[in-house]
């Protein structure tokens, strides 16, 4: 659609597009603040280069999205409980990459998060690109006979393999030196998601799973459950369902985790990579 306060510029035919015309360290207008939340809405991941936020603003400006909450798990930056610093530094090679699988963002909570701003304040002279797939685009690839198979399917998800007791973060030499991931038995419990979602904002249904949390289909074993979700996964990960995008110092990344994945590509060992990002509280999936 068209804007009348900011300019959206695609980057790829699936999803994604640079946002210009719109300064999120000032306050905005309703009509101001509605353009690039429907942005959001129409291309799932949005970008806004030459922003100048403090983490404060930070916030103030995610609440344009949604409303900021505070992730269990991570560290948050002291005196902004919705803030998480994500960094790697220079002598972190060999460490976890944190985000670097295909993943919807804390997809095992009972409400996992509408979205999520990312925000750069140091990025590598190269490397460090983060990509996303539209799951709605996979979704509506699929063959009929497979959607009518899916609907009303159950996923099981669960932070076990990150989060859990013995997970990545369970492990403190996997760890970069700088966040503080915790991990416990609390990470080990599942909840139940459907397979085929429907975002509340737009009507559009995706296909709601990722690598890192989705486990096993209900009332199945994993084992039982891998064929299906490679598959699927599989079709998700094909090059025309995805936008690849390369950070600049000052950027904000706005995306739509009901229907999308995300990867930080880790490409850049030597090299200092600083980002901060504000979770959006989402609903639950229907």
């Amino acid at each position: 659609m068209s804007f009348q306060t900011i300019e959206a510029k695609p980057i790829a035919g699936a999803l994604g597009a640079e946002i210009e015309g719109v300064d999120l360290s000032k306050p905005l207008s309703n009509h101001q603040a509605e353009e690039p939340h429907q942005a959001f809405l129409d291309h799932k991941v949005i970008f806004l280069r030459n922003q100048s936020l403090e983490p404060a603003q930070q916030v103030a400006a995610a609440r344009l999205f949604g409303m900021p909450y505070e992730i269990p798990f991570v560290t948050p930056m002291d005196g902004y409980p919705e803030v998480i610093e994500i960094t790697r530094e220079r002598n972190d090679a060999g460490k976890h990459n944190f985000g670097g699988n295909w993943h919807s963002d804390m997809s095992f909570q009972a409400v996992p998060p509408k979205g999520s701003m990312l925000y750069t304040v140091e990025v590598p002279p190269y490397g460090g690109d983060t990509m996303w797939v539209s799951m709605e685009a996979a979704y509506a690839a699929l063959s009929d006979g497979m959607k009518a198979m899916l609907d009303g399917m159950k996923v099981m998800h669960s932070g076990k393999r990150s989060y859990g007791s013995r997970g990545t973060y369970s492990n403190d030499s996997n760890q970069t030196g700088t966040m503080k991931v915790g991990a416990d038995n609390s990470g080990d419990a599942e909840v139940a998601h459907p397979l085929v979602r429907t975002n509340p904002e737009t009507g559009n249904k995706s296909l709601f799973i990722n690598q890192v949390y989705a486990v096993r289909l209900a009332d199945m074993t994993e084992d039982e459950s891998k064929p299906i979700l490679d598959t699927l996964i599989r079709h998700s990960l094909k090059p025309e369902f995805s936008c690849r995008f390369r950070w600049s110092p000052g950027t904000v990344a706005v995306w739509d985790n009901r229907c999308t994945m995300h990867y930080a590509i880790s490409d850049y060992d030597g090299q200092r990579r600083v980002a901060r990002r504000v979770t959006l509280a989402g609903e639950t999936p229907v």
